[in-house]
Order: C-alpha cells, then sequence, then structure tokens
C-alpha cells in the first residue's frame, strides 16, 4: 500500500513535471494595457522586452524590482541604449528584492501607491507560474495581473529546479506560509 501511494506520488509529480515544462507561458497580445509593467530581473531579454512595452505606450510606469543596490538609473539607460528622460519620469528601480517571494511583495507596495487597477508582468517563460503565484499572493484580489513570459530555451536542469520551487511554494501556500 504504501509502495503503491509513492508510485502514485511519483506518476503525478512527472505528469505535473511534463506539462509544466511542455506548456510554457507566452507573451501577452500587444494590444493589451495596463496601468503599469513589472519587471523581475534575472533572466536575459527580461528589461528588453519591459522597456519595448513602456516605449510602446503599453503603460505609463514601470518598475524595474531586483536591482542590485549599486545600480543608477543612468547606468541602465546607457547599457539599454534609452534617454535619461525615459528613466527619469516613468520608470522606478526596485532595490528590496533578493528573490520571487520579494519581488511580489516590492511590486505590490509599488502598486498601491500608485492606485494601480492592472499589471503587467514581465519574466522569463520558465520563471512566470512561480512569479504569478507570488505576485497573487502579495497583490490586492482588485488588480488585474497580465503575464507576459520572455520565450527563452531553459534547461533541463532550469526546468526541474523551478518545478520544484514552483510545487513547494504552492504547499506553502496551501498551508498559509
Amino acid at each position: 500500500m504504501i509502495l503503491r501511494s509513492i508510485s502514485f506520488l511519483l506518476i503525478i509529480w512527472m505528469i505535473g513535471f511534463a506539462w509544466f515544462a511542455i506548456d510554457l507561458p507566452r507573451p501577452a497580445a500587444d494590444d493589451v494595457r495596463t496601468d503599469s509593467i513589472v519587471v523581475l530581473t534575472g533572466g536575459a531579454n527580461r528589461i528588453d522586452r519591459a522597456l519595448e512595452l513602456l516605449e510602446a505606450k503599453k503603460a505609463d510606469y514601470l518598475l524595474i524590482s531586483g536591482v542590485d543596490r549599486d545600480v543608477k538609473p543612468h547606468e541602465l539607460a546607457v547599457e539599454y541604449k534609452r534617454p535619461d528622460s525615459l528613466f527619469e519620469c516613468c520608470i522606478d528601480l526596485g532595490f528590496q528584492s533578493v528573490d520571487t517571494r520579494s519581488n511580489a511583495l516590492e511590486t505590490a507596495r509599488w502598486s498601491a501607491r500608485r492606485n494601480d487597477t492592472s499589471l503587467r508582468l514581465v519574466t522569463s517563460d520558465w520563471h512566470m507560474r512561480r512569479a504569478i503565484l507570488e505576485l497573487e499572493r502579495a497583490v490586492p484580489t482588485n488588480i488585474t495581473i497580465i503575464p507576459d513570459a520572455v520565450p527563452s530555451a531553459p534547461s533541463l536542469g532550469i526546468l526541474f529546479k523551478e518545478y520544484n520551487k514552483f510545487l513547494m511554494r504552492r504547499l506553502a501556500a496551501l498551508a498559509g506560509v
């Protein structure tokens, strides 16, 4: 009986992992407009995608969450070949987060100050499910979250780690942690 239970859980885990790896989230439709955009640092092309959306007027403001404390807006403007004026008017840098959970808390505080009713979340496709989970837990239920996944080519190792992190956070959320 114990062996059957363990085997059943293993099969469920494997089916879940296959779904997680095969059906990665996709970019949002380009015609969607939100109050603000939030991008979580840590992956290739994330900030590029968020800046393109801001310049295309898909939102009025952008939060770059998870920025190193030593980074200055001018340095990002130079690195991403954008005018300083864009960073001065429309972009806030979030220095308080160190992981996905603290990204969500930082975003919730920032969007509450702005009275946002909709957010576009930009992060890598393999990271989106856990980021959405954390953000939905952090922001009020009246805020609409539009996932905008940046396509990537994650390795099996990245997918394995991220799937297990996602499962652990889902279980922790069910336990109220």
